[in-house]
C-alpha cells in the first residue's frame, strides 16, 4: 500500500508492508514502528491534550492505551493499521490499543509558512481505569463492544462528530473528576452511534510482534518511580542505554524541552498533590519530592505554577 506526496518536483512514496512492522519510503529508509506508553510519559491513566504544532510531529508508533483523535486544523495523509487515507479539519477517530498510526501532513507545512499549522484535541486512556467488575455490567455491554471495534480503528463522521467534537473542546477545559465524567459521557454517545466506520478490514496482526521498544519508556517510568531521589543525567542516560549527549538530544528532540525541565515538572506536579492532601512542611514536601534545598524548591515551584508553595496551599485550601 502506498502514498505519495507531490509537491515541486519533490515526490516521497510511503509504502505500509502488511505483516511487516515498518514504513519503508523511496529514499529505501524503514521507518520501524514505535511502542510507546503514554501512561508514564504523562504521568496520567487519562490524558486531554490540545496540541498547536507547525505540523503534526509524533512519529510511527503504537501504545497500550485508547486514543480519540479529532482534528482541528490541518490537512496530509494518515496511516492506521494497514490503512492509509487523507484527512482535513474536521477527521475524526477512535483506536484501540497496540494499532500503529501516524498522520503526515502535506508537504506545504514542512515549507516554513508561517500561516499554516496542525491542531488537534488528543484524549489517551488506559482501560484500566475501570475494574473489572465495571466491564461487566449489562449497562456497559456497548461500551464493551465499543472497545472491541475500536480494535480495528473507527472513523467517527455525521452528527456523532458534530456532538463529541464540542464535548471535547470542552474537555480541555476539566479539572480533576470532572475529566472522567466528560469522558464516559463521550464513550455513552460513541457506544449508540450509528456514525462509525471500520478504519481496517481486520483487526490490526503484525508478523513480527516485537517492533522497537521505545527508549524513552523507560525513563519516563523511571522518573515517576524516583523523582524523589537524586537522578543524574548519567544516570537517566543509562536507563535509556545511551550516551549522556545522545540521551540529552533525543529526549529534546521527542519532547521539545530538556530533560531537567521534565523532572521539575514531575515533581512540581507530585509537590502540589502533598501540599494539598498533606500536613507535611515546606521542607519535608520538598525533600518528599526530590530538593535538597526549600529555597531551590520554592524558586522551581513558582517558576512553574507562578506562586509560592505557601500560596498555592493556602488558595487550594479557600478552594476547597
Amino acid at each position: 500500500m502506498l502514498i505519495q506526496s507531490k509537491s515541486g518536483r519533490k515526490l516521497y512514496i510511503y509504502f505500509l508492508l502488511p505483516g511487516f512492522d515498518y514504513l519503508l519510503t523511496s529514499r529505501k529508509t524503514a521507518v520501524k514502528i514505535e511502542r510507546t506508553e503514554i501512561t508514564p510519559k504523562l504521568n496520567s491513566y487519562v490524558s486531554v491534550l490540545k496540541r498547536e504544532e507547525p505540523f503534526f510531529q509524533s512519529p510511527f508508533h503504537c501504545h497500550p492505551e485508547l486514543e480519540l483523535v479529532y482534528i482541528k486544523k490541518s490537512y496530509g495523509k494518515r496511516i492506521i493499521g494497514h490503512c492509509v487515507e487523507p484527512f482535513q479539519a474536521g477527521d475524526m477517530v477512535f483506536l484501540g490499543p497496540n494499532i500503529p498510526h501516524i498522520w503526515l501532513n502535506d508537504e506545504l507545512y514542512y515549507q516554513g509558512i508561517t500561516n499554516m499549522d496542525a491542531v488537534s484535541i488528543v484524549v489517551y486512556f488506559n482501560k484500566g481505569i475501570f475494574s473489572d467488575i465495571f466491564y461487566q455490567l449489562q449497562e456497559t455491554n456497548k461500551v464493551n463492544l465499543l472497545f472491541g471495534k475500536a480494535a480495528r480503528g473507527l472513523s467517527i463522521a455525521g452528527k456523532t462528530n458534530e456532538r463529541v467534537a464540542l464535548l471535547l473542546e470542552d474537555l480541555t477545559r476539566k479539572k480533576d473528576f470532572d475529566i472522567i465524567v466528560g469522558l464516559l459521557e463521550i464513550l455513552s454517545i460513541l457506544a449508540e452511534s450509528q456514525d462509525l466506520s471500520y478504519i481496517n478490514s481486520e483487526v490490526y496482526g503484525p508478523a513480527n510482534t516485537t517492533p522497537q521498544h521505545d527508549r524513552l519508556t523507560d525513563v519516563f517510568r523511571y522518573v515517576k518511580e524516583h523523582y524523589g531521589e537524586d537522578i543524574s543525567l548519567r544516570c537517566i542516560a543509562g536507563i535509556a542505554n545511551l550516551t549522556p549527549q545522545s540521551f540529552c538530544r533525543l529526549f529534546k528532540n521527542r519532547t521539545k524541552k530538556h530533560f531537567v525541565e521534565y523532572l521539575n515538572e514531575v515533581r512540581v506536579s507530585n509537590a502540589c498533590k502533598l501540599l494539598m492532601e498533606s500536613d507535611k512542611s515546606m521542607s519535608q514536601v520538598a525533600f518528599s519530592c526530590g530538593y535538597r534545598t526549600v529555597s531551590n524548591f520554592n524558586k522551581l515551584f513558582k517558576k512553574i505554577t507562578g506562586l509560592t508553595p505557601k500560596e498555592y496551599r493556602k488558595n487550594t485550601t479557600i478552594s476547597s
